[in-house]
């Protein structure tokens, strides 16, 4: 595939310098890569402009509106949008560049399954199910508001298609507790904007509800140490989520009491 194919590719990063150069690499197909990044304190910036990106820092604003920053910035009808730590095998690039070169407006966005790799092995029963909405037509979608677990929302119709996107998920423990406070603040305000409540009580059996329904009703048994280490980690998250949406009305209730 030396012709570009008339598609732009919108990435968002901080701090990806090990993951970005794979995942550009992956895209090389595309005519235009949009990288919007939020303050990095590696190399990423340097690597995206090095290698022929349209790139842009701009300040945070949650994972939803950051991404739509990117697609705004994107100059063609089709947009694929990825994170860095993902990559488009071969297979997957062939199948988007025949979509984009000819495909009619009666589809408006295509899903993937996404195959997830981490600490050394595909995950293939816990996340098994995994299928992501990423290329899309510019003018009939974009990416829904939420501070996390955004995705993107098409005006018209959705194709499945049979090739992968791959997921490089984040191997490093002292990186999964950050993400996991991260996630965990994040998903806890938003719960909180939308009036849900939470005890400590809540937490802790939102938490076991969690590493149950993913170890044995998902099968995450089945992926051996990464499928229980993943268990645990979201079954963390789940707790520190709804123990901070606890603690974030107790503090209103303080405030609201120091007035």
């Amino acid at each position: 595939m030396n012709e570009k194919a008339p598609i732009s590719v919108a990435i968002i990063t901080k701090d990806e310098a090990e993951n970005l150069p794979a995942c550009l690499a992956s895209v090389r197909f595309a005519d235009q890569v949009v990288v919007v990044d939020s303050g990095s304190k590696d190399d990423t910036v340097k690597i995206a402009a090095d290698l022929g990106c349209d790139v842009f820092v701009e300040p945070w604003r949650g994972f939803g509106l950051q991404k739509q920053s990117a697609i705004d910035k994107c100059s063609h009808l089709w947009v694929l949008i990825l994170d860095a730590d993902e990559r488009i095998p071969p297979e997957t690039a062939k199948a988007v560049c025949e979509i984009v070169s000819k495909e009619s407006a009666e589809v408006a966005g295509y899903s993937f399954p996404r195959r997830n790799w981490f600490q050394g092995r595909w995950i293939k029963h816990l996340w098994g199910g995994d299928r992501v909405v990423r290329l899309f037509r510019k003018d009939l979608g974009g990416m829904s508001t939420a501070a996390v677990h955004e995705s993107v929302e098409v005006t018209g119709s959705e194709e499945a298609l049979d090739v992968p996107i791959e997921h490089y998920t984040e191997g490093d423990f002292g990186r999964i507790l950050i993400k996991i406070d991260h996630y965990s603040t994040l998903g806890a305000g938003e719960a909180f904007d939308k009036g849900k409540k939470s005890s400590v009580c809540y937490a802790s059996f939102r938490a076991a509800l969690t590493f149950l329904q993913n170890y044995l009703l998902r099968l995450g048994i089945l992926d051996g140490s990464q499928g229980l280490t993943l268990s645990i980690t979201d079954a963390v998250n789940k707790f520190f989520k709804y123990a901070k949406l606890s603690e974030l009305h107790k503090q209103a209730k303080l405030s609201s009491r120091g007035r």
